[in-house]
């Protein structure tokens, strides 16, 4: 167990931040299985900046790399080309 306050602060903002960022993560999961599933082209065109933003933010945040940002958005962007 912890010994100093500032360290009980600091395990209950990690568990804070640490639930945020699974939100936020399963979120833009969620979002890209979707996305992915859609058939038609100006739908995808309409929910592609969405899913792109919601990347973005997850890589600014280092809940992912962004290498991994760059893979997912050019894996979402060939999608929408193939319709």
């Amino acid at each position: 167990m912890a010994n100093h306050k500032s360290a009980l602060k600091r395990i209950r903002s990690n568990e804070a931040k640490r639930l945020r960022n699974r939100y936020q993560h399963k979120t833009a999961r969620n979002a890209m299985k979707k996305f992915q599933e859609l058939t038609d082209k100006k739908e995808a065109e309409t929910m592609f900046p969405t899913v792109v933003s919601m990347i973005d933010k997850l890589a600014k945040k280092n809940i992912i790399h962004s290498n991994k940002a760059s893979n997912l958005k050019s894996n979402l962007a060939k999608h929408v080309a193939a319709l």
